[in-house]
Order: structure tokens, then sequence, then C-alpha cells
């Protein structure tokens, strides 16, 4: 993947109501971070005594996080709900020159900010809470 303008990575959530994906911020920085724990099968007979892992055996999960400012007030509601509810919502990543990945997450950190002559931002943080789909662009 070559550079990219940082602005067409997008974080999209789905309505309650159904249809299709909706940008929910202007986020100003995102973060897209996988992680798989490996499982160590490592034994007094492993070659070399080096380290042994079991493969497809871990737990994946996916985060996302960004800050910046909500699209509009229905956004913010939206989000807001989701964290003070504690529910699971369908939310979709789109990162330029890679493809996007959907699914289920989970708002687990919410703050908002502001400058004295500046805008509120906010921060959101969601962990993935099932199976996700990649799909290449």
């Amino acid at each position: 993947m070559g550079a990219q303008r940082g602005k067409d990575f997008l974080l999209k959530l789905k309505p309650e109501e159904g249809g299709a994906f909706q940008t929910v911020a202007g986020l100003r920085s995102r973060r897209l971070s996988f992680n798989a724990e490996p499982v160590d099968v490592t034994d007094s007979e492993s070659a070399g005594r080096w380290r042994e892992l079991l493969g497809g055996a871990g737990v994946q999960r996916a985060a996302l996080s960004g800050s910046g400012i909500f699209k509009d007030a229905a956004s913010d509601a939206a989000v807001r709900r989701l964290f003070f509810e504690g529910r699971v919502a369908p939310f979709q990543a789109v990162i330029p020159d890679f493809g996007s990945v959907s699914g289920p997450f989970q708002v687990t950190a919410l703050e908002y900010g502001g400058e004295h002559n500046g805008e509120v931002s906010f921060e959101v943080t969601l962990e993935s809470a099932g199976a996700l789909a990649f799909e290449a662009l």
C-alpha cells in the first residue's frame, strides 16, 4: 500500500433501521489494529528449545479508534447511545487501496474535549465483538 490521504480512512456505522453504512464523523485521526493471541505449545522436546505455536488456535480481535468532530447531532447521539446502552452494533472501517473491515463492535471508550477558542471534539474506541469480514477494494 502506497502513501494515502488520512482523510480517506472512514469510520461508518449501520443505522438501527438497517440500510447502508453511513459515515459517523469527521475523524482527524484514526487507527485500526488487528491482534491475535498465540497459543504456546512448546515442550521439553521442542527442537533447540525454540518456542512452538499452535496455528489458528488463538483469539483474534480488532480495535478501532479515532478522534475528531461528529458529522452531525444524529451521529453524536447514535454513538453516545451505543456507549451508554453497552450495545454491539455493525461498524465499518474503509481503508483506501486496502479494503474495508466490517462487523460487530462495541463502543468501549468515548471522550469529549474542547479548547476555549475551538470546537468540541471527541475520541472513541471500538472493540470487535464477533467475526469480522474483509473486502478488498
